[in-house]
This record gives C-alpha cells, sequence and structure tokens, in this order.
C-alpha cells in the first residue's frame, strides 16, 4: 500500500474549468472531518499490514479546513503503526490566499511537509476569468511566506491554454515559475469538461479554445524553459528538481495501491476499484460503524493491461516490458509490440536496451492516440 488520499470537497467558489467533485456548503466541515476519522478508523484493516509511505490533501482546496481540522484527522493518520516513520511525504493541495502568515505558522505545527499551490496563471485577468480567488501577487507572496517558515518543498500548479493567452503571457508565466524557485511544476492544457462554467461559456461564443499551433508551441516553450532552469519532465504533466518527484503521484503511475477517504474519493487495491460517491450530504450521515457509500469495480485482466500501458507511457520511465510480460503473458506482450512497431518505426516510440518502451519529446502530444493504439 503506497499511500492515502484524503478527498476535502471544500471550496469557496467553483473555478471555471473545474469538474472535480466539490462543495462550497462549508458550513459542514466540522461533520466532514469526523466523518472522514470515522472511515480511516473502519478501513484501517484494507491496509493489511503494508507500509503507509505517502498522504496526500486534495480536492477541493484543503486548504479551507482549519489547522485544528487537519490536525484532527492527522492525528489518527501519524499513529498508524504501518506509516513510514523514516521520511512519509505528507502533501496538502493549497489557494495563495488561504496561505496567510497565519495559515502557515499553524502548518509548521503539523507534520505536512509538501504543499502544492494551485496558482495555473500569474496574469490577473485571466485568474478573473477562470474564477480564481487569488491575484498573481498573493501567490508569489505565498510561495514567499512558505519558503521564509521552512516550508521549501513546494510544487505550483500552472495551466495554459487559458482564454485569451498569447505566446508571450504563457512565456511570461513560465518565467515566473522559474524565478519562484520552487522543486516541482505541473502544468496542464487546458480542457473544456463538459458541465463547466467554461464549457458554457465556450458553447455561448464568450470564448474561443487557442489553435492547435499555438498549443504545440506552448509546450515546446514548457519543456525549454524547464528543462533549461534543471527540472526533469518526468511525466507527461510533471516537471520536478532532481530527487523532488511527487512520491504520491507517481505511486498512481507505478499501479501501487492507494485508499482513498472522503466523497469522491477514488482507491485502488491492486485488483479492484473503488470511488465512495460524490455526495456530502450522504457521507456525513454514514451511520457510526459503516461503510461510507461507495461502488466497486472488479478489473478483468484486459482492464488491468490497458490501466499499466496508460499508467506507465505517461512517464519518463515508459512501460517496463519484462514486468508487463511477466505480469500477463505473452500474448499481451506480443500485442503489444506488434502494436507499437510503426511508432517506433517511426521514431515516436523508443525500445530502450533495458526493455523499456518509452515516447519520444516530440511524440508526447500525440501521446493519446499512441496509447490507445497499444490497448488490448
Amino acid at each position: 500500500m503506497a499511500g492515502i488520499y484524503i478527498h476535502v470537497p471544500f471550496c469557496q467558489s467553483r473555478c471555471a474549468y473545474c469538474d472535480f467533485y466539490s462543495t462550497t456548503l462549508l458550513a459542514h466541515r466540522k461533520a466532514y472531518v469526523d466523518t472522514v476519522c470515522r472511515e480511516l478508523h473502519h478501513r484501517q484493516p484494507e491496509l493489511q499490514g503494508e507500509a503507509i509511505s505517502t498522504i496526500y490533501f486534495g480536492g477541493g482546496t484543503p486548504s479551507t479546513l482549519s489547522i485544528e481540522e487537519l490536525k484532527k484527522i492527522l492525528e489518527p493518520l501519524i499513529n498508524l503503526e504501518n506509516l513510514d516513520n523514516t521520511s512519509p511525504e505528507i502533501t496538502l493541495e493549497a489557494n495563495p490566499d488561504d496561505l496567510t502568515e497565519e495559515y502557515v505558522q499553524g502548518l509548521r505545527t503539523l507534520p505536512i511537509n509538501r504543499v502544492s499551490i494551485g496558482i495555473q496563471s500569474f496574469h490577473d485577468r485571466t485568474l478573473r476569468l477562470v474564477g480564481r480567488r487569488h491575484t498573481a501577487q498573493e501567490a508569489i507572496d505565498a510561495v514567499h511566506r512558505l519558503q521564509r517558515h521552512g516550508l521549501t518543498n513546494i510544487s505550483i500548479d500552472l495551466i495554459y491554454g487559458l482564454p485569451g493567452e498569447t505566446i508571450d503571457d504563457w512565456s511570461y508565466n513560465l518565467d515566473q515559475a522559474v524565478a519562484l524557485g520552487v522543486k516541482h511544476i505541473s502544468a496542464y492544457h487546458l480542457t473544456y469538461e463538459e458541465g463547466t462554467r467554461l464549457w458554457r461559456m465556450q458553447e455561448q461564443g464568450l470564448v474561443t479554445p487557442i489553435g492547435e499551433e499555438q498549443s504545440v508551441k506552448s509546450f515546446e516553450l514548457l519543456r525549454e524553459k524547464f528543462l533549461a532552469a534543471g527540472f526533469e519532465h518526468y511525466e507527461i504533466s510533471n516537471f520536478a528538481l532532481p530527487g523532488c518527484y511527487s512520491r504520491h503521484n507517481s505511486s498512481y503511475w507505478q499501479g501501487i495501491k492507494y485508499i482513498g477517504i472522503g466523497p469522491g474519493a477514488h482507491s485502488y487495491d491492486g485488483c479492484n476499484r473503488r470511488w465512495n460517491l460524490g455526495n456530502l450530504a450522504d457521507y456525513i450521515a454514514t451511520p457510526q460503524g459503516e461503510d461510507v457509500p461507495h461502488e466497486t469495480e472488479h478489473l478483468t485482466t484486459d482492464e488491468h493491461y490497458d490501466e499499466r500501458i496508460i499508467t506507465e507511457l505517461r512517464t519518463a520511465l515508459g512501460i517496463d516490458l519484462t514486468k508487463l510480460q511477466a505480469d500477463f503473458g505473452e500474448p499481451y506482450h506480443t500485442h503489444c509490440m506488434r502494436c507499437a512497431a510503426p511508432y517506433i518505426k517511426r521514431g515516436q516510440l523508443i525500445h530502450t536496451e533495458d526493455n523499456r518502451l518509452c515516447l519520444t519529446p516530440e511524440s508526447i502530444l500525440v501521446s493519446d492516440a499512441i496509447m490507445r493504439d497499444l490497448l488490448f
């Protein structure tokens, strides 16, 4: 078991592009925290004695929880006998405007040792357009405040392809990100998810997605600037200084087990996927001693293989073909290599000397199509 994910569904307001489960009903935080603690206790047997090396508070906006609320959730986790007490990675996602002087001082009293900040852009007009609550200066100040208080293991999120964004705008964002001196940067291309406010704005003709040519230039500039600054491009959307990869997210891409706690959280035990239903009212109404509302899915061998292809090919290490053959057998290995052959010939996939299958930097932009062709 690699990690525990805590889904914190609360947000002060919803961003225009977000389709994760969240709610603005902050008055229910106490009941939520109590239920999280009960769920953690109820599901502890699922850990099966395996070492827990990462804890991740995601959302939503975990920094809407008070220091005392975070402490209440962390106490039973820190006391788990199978927690890796040597160096567990404990991450909190946060909004810049929540990271006040008082809040950061409070974080220093907790075992949280990694903070992931949703900055998205350093242009105030763009932040306002997509419904972010902070300003560019507040984001910069938040990073510096954490660093000043010794919380230096910082990741920031950026989004490119935002409405009205130019290449010069994106270049400025990248320069600002590098100048902050953070250790990890995630950069995602904007997608217009159906049902979101931004999707409705597109439908109404109020915003227009950027073109393919600009998308390509934005990605190339992203790699150019971050690699020049010493970052390693270790996953399609993630860059880190050496030794600073996200251990929690890496466990997802490596197919390692994890437990998801909270409404809307997902879990994986190596054979089954489970997801708690995204309904806060039903979640906090769960009686003492009972499991929270959820659904499960048993993965077939074909589905396991497909997930292996999708998750491992996203990373710089690529697909471990020796392990693939050992885990799934020769028919799946043969299928994978047969489907990969045209891409290897065109230079879009590399078959390495240590028997791995990796994307080339140029093929990352068409990785979805390549992955799709390798599925069983």
